[in-house]
This record gives C-alpha cells, sequence and structure tokens, in this order.
C-alpha cells in the first residue's frame, strides 16, 4: 500500500477513534446507587455505565493499535504482517487500516 494512503487511513483511523473517546467520557455516570444490581428493576442506566466502559477500553485498546500501525509506518513496515512479515492485502487495509496479521494469521491468533 502506498504511504501516502496508510497515512491517510490512519488520521482518519485517529479523528474516529479520538472522537468516540471524547464522547465516551462527556458526562458522568448514569448510575449513582453502587446498591443497584444488573436486573434490578430499573436498572438499565447501570447497564448502560457498564457498556459505555466496556467501550472506552475497547478504544483504548484501538489507540494502542493504532499507534503500533504508526510506528510499523514508519519504520517502512505497515502491511506487513507482524507474525510472518507476509504482505497484507491491501483490501484488507483498507477495510482495517489497523490491521497486524493476514485474515488466516489473524484467525489462528483469534482461536489461541
Amino acid at each position: 500500500m502506498d504511504d501516502n494512503r496508510a497515512r491517510e487511513l490512519l488520521k482518519q483511523e485517529r479523528e474516529r477513534i479520538e472522537a468516540e473517546l471524547a464522547a465516551s467520557s462527556e458526562g458522568t455516570p448514569l448510575e449513582g446507587d453502587e446498591l443497584r444490581e444488573p436486573g434490578d428493576y430499573d436498572s438499565e442506566d447501570l447497564y448502560l455505565d457498564e457498556l459505555n466502559a466496556a467501550r472506552r477500553e475497547e478504544l483504548q485498546r484501538e489507540l494502542a493499535a493504532l499507534e503500533r500501525a504508526e510506528a510499523r509506518l514508519a519504520d517502512g513496515k505497515y502491511g506487513l504482517s507482524i507474525e510472518s512479515g507476509e504482505p497484507i492485502p491491501d483490501a484488507r487495509l483498507e477495510a482495517l487500516p489497523l490491521a497486524e496479521r493476514t485474515v488466516e494469521e489473524d484467525e489462528r491468533y483469534r482461536r489461541g
């Protein structure tokens, strides 16, 4: 993949992640009663608080992946699998600019 296109994709990802992080950090938790449990009557706010916290954690992981991708781009290794060094297809990078492995390697990695 062309370095300029890679930079543009990563820039767009950074903007998306930072915007979502900023939006998820606005306001205070909806649920103030620590004695309330999921499933209790009127506990929807607790569910939303937990959902928002999980989303923030996911965004932090995406931000870390973005920083690794930017470092690979600076080192001339963006678009190469971190596992095998094989090229990651441009179509995959267009869809998932933070991809670190080929589809096959990613499937093996996720199965553990």
